[in-house]
């Protein structure tokens, strides 16, 4: 989201908002001398929530919620997008208070655009209205653009954010990307959704654990943990997206039902007690099994609501999913079938760092050319 602040020595309202690669800021408009403080930061704080609300209409899409029957999520998800266009009417008129009481709309979207024009109006400056008016489209019109995969200029924001569902486009464009550098190029974590991005992620790392599994002799659901042997790798998380499309799941089921787990556990709700409670009794299971006591202490045993960092998950999800595909090419590369192919080198236990970083870079070009291939052949896990 964008946050907005106050610059109190130039006496200006700041709005600024992440990129993937830094943090970029612009000046909204010059704030009223002799004016309380509090009253500046109250405009910024409720622009600041009036942004948060906007963005969370796109992290939380209704075509996420399963259904748009009446009064359910979906429909209420969908209500609140639909609200974009009372954002401008509600800053402009906001309601007042009026004999002891004050009107409270129940959307977070458009309450918080009335905050916006109750501060606007304590202030009493017009011009300032005009500008935080222009702002508060700019910032919508952002998140129209992330909606459509459009993320450039202030919609590239989306790239720090976790989405419930990923868009066609931005997994095109990802799995584009990776068709350039299938151990995944810095430009994923800046130009592309990361939901988006680890759908993508998901189909690359099942053709690099197919190619690894042949050159192996491992089941192509156990590569990475595999490679664990080799290199510490956080495997929990590729193995499981892994294990889920051999299931039959596509990269886009798999993953958007690990990021929308997370998401929901960070909004302090947990969808599938009983799920928890099969997950607690294996866990005792296995407590009980590595120490020998039927009825084991758990007081000081932490047990992970979900194997993602709830704080970023996609983020985090696609991180875990290009280390595995990089867990996939040491298997592939600890199997030996490089070897013959670089004898112009030598003998390997001759090579000197130069002769060794030769082999490496060869090594990973050609397993990236058979992941190529591999994916392309089941390019349909993506469609």
């Amino acid at each position: 989201m964008t946050r907005y602040s106050v610059d109190l020595d130039q006496r200006e309202l700041i709005a600024s908002w992440g990129t993937g690669e830094g943090d970029l800021a612009t000046r909204i408009a010059a704030l009223p001398a002799d004016t309380a403080t509090s009253m500046l930061l109250s405009l910024a704080r409720s622009l600041t929530q009036l942004s948060e609300s906007a963005w969370r209409t796109y992290t939380h899409p209704a075509s996420a919620a399963g259904t748009l029957e009446p009064n359910s999520e979906g429909w209420r998800r969908e209500k609140e997008r639909e609200a974009f266009s009372e954002v401008p009417g509600a800053i402009a008129e906001p309601h007042l208070p009026h004999g002891g009481a004050m009107m409270v709309s129940y959307s977070a979207l458009v309450e918080s655009a009335h905050r916006v024009g109750r501060a606007l109006h304590d202030l009493g400056d017009e011009t300032l209205t005009k500008a935080v008016l222009t702002e508060a489209a700019l910032e919508l019109a952002a998140v129209e653009s992330a909606e459509l995969g459009d993320l450039t200029s202030r919609a590239q924001q989306a790239v720090l954010l976790s989405r419930e569902d990923a868009s066609p486009v931005q997994v095109a464009a990802a799995d584009r990307l990776l068709q350039q550098d299938p151990f995944g190029p810095t430009e994923l974590f800046s130009s592309v959704d990361p939901t988006a991005a680890a759908v993508a992620a998901a189909h690359w790392l099942a053709a690099a654990a197919e190619v690894a599994a042949e050159s192996s002799g491992e089941h192509p659901t156990q590569v990475v943990l595999e490679a664990d042997n080799i290199e510490a790798l956080p495997h929990e998380t590729p193995t499981l997206v892994l294990g889920l499309i051999q299931d039959g799941a596509t990269p886009h089921e798999a993953v958007t039902q690990l990021v929308r787990h997370a998401m929901h556990i960070t909004d302090g709700l947990l969808l599938d007690p009983v799920a928890l409670r099969d997950q607690l009794e294996d866990f005792e299971e296995t407590v009980a099994e590595h120490t020998g006591e039927d009825d084991p202490d758990l007081d000081d045993v932490a047990v992970r609501l979900t194997p993602l960092d709830p704080k970023r998950p996609a983020r985090d999800l696609l991180e875990d999913l290009l280390i595995g595909i990089h867990g996939c090419w040491l298997l592939h590369s600890d199997s030996g079938e490089d070897d013959e192919e670089d004898e112009d080198l030598g003998d390997p236990e001759d090579w000197d760092d130069e002769q060794a970083d030769e082999h490496q870079r060869r090594s990973r070009e050609r397993f990236a050319e058979l992941v190529r291939e591999t994916a392309a052949t089941h390019s349909d896990r993506l469609t």
